[in-house]
């Protein structure tokens, strides 16, 4: 199987390309999907993750052969920042690889100022890479119920603004939306941060409880009234947009594509 593949399904509007570096994640999200995709029970998924086998290797041999012009997301399985084994090196060597190769990538995570040991890094990459994070709650006891390995919503929104000052385009990943209102605290925290160029705004699937109980038109509006006026990019996933059909949205704001960073020459050529 590729290291670099074509995500599919509701991954797929994330990235048209994907990179999973690591198998597990120490985060512990209570609405992971990672253990029912991937067939393993909770206890053996939610455990300090190690590098996948020789995942550098295989990397650079894609690279080297035919390296991507689209944009390639870290990662689907796991979290390149969460506390690894190997403290985060095989994400830092990896990122050097498709920095010599020049590939675009966009890296999403709830590992707030752990991304933070790689900025020097992100900024040789130039406009070729994004760093965005997962926002779903401004409370932060609600934070560490259901993501309790992560980092703080308020790190996390902090590690943005960081990212941001020292010239990272950055984005943030609004789902799932587990309590609109959390959602939309949070979402107003960032914009009074500035800490957030691009909007993906999605709901949520996997606990039918919830779903059936939101106002889904109505948090759409709220954040687009938000959002829109600040002048952001904003990308409403299918989901979202298929539960509030009546909302009216831009091309961009319904392509996924469009959301996406360009490929572009290499800016640096690294020393492993």
């Amino acid at each position: 199987m590729p290291v670099i593949y074509v995500p599919s399904g509701k991954a797929r509007e994330y990235s048209p390309l994907a990179c999973n570096i690591y198998t597990s994640c120490s985060h512990m999200c209570r609405y992971c999907y990672a253990p029912h995709v991937l067939q393993r029970r909770a206890e053996d998924y939610f455990k300090t993750p190690s590098p996948r086998a020789n995942v550098l290797k295989y990397l650079e041999s894609e690279l080297k052969a035919n390296a991507p012009k689209k944009q390639v997301m870290l990662s689907f399985i796991g979290d390149v920042y969460a506390e690894t084994a190997d403290n985060n090196e095989t994400t830092a060597a990896a990122l050097r690889l498709f920095l010599e190769y020049g590939a675009p990538v966009a890296i999403l995570t709830k590992g707030g100022n752990r991304a933070l040991k790689d900025l020097e890094l992100f900024k040789q990459f130039g406009s070729r890479l994004w760093v965005g994070a997962s926002l779903t709650f401004m409370d932060e006891a609600k934070s560490r119920y259901w993501e309790s390995g992560a980092a703080t919503p308020v790190e996390r929104l902090e590690a943005l603004q960081i990212l941001k000052q020292n010239g990272i385009a950055t984005f943030a990943s609004f789902e799932p939306v587990i309590e609109p209102a959390e959602s939309l605290d949070v979402l107003e925290k960032s914009l009074e941060m500035d800490c957030v160029d691009t909007y993906k705004i999605g709901k949520i699937d996997s606990i039918a409880s919830i779903n059936k109980s939101v106002d889904w038109t109505g948090f759409l509006q709220k954040c687009l009234d938000m959002t829109r006026p600040a002048g952001k990019k904003i990308y409403i996933k299918s989901g979202l947009r298929q539960a509030a059909a009546g909302v009216v949205l831009t091309a961009q704001e319904a392509d996924a594509d469009w959301h996406c960073v360009k490929a572009g020459k290499p800016e640096f050529v690294p020393t492993l």
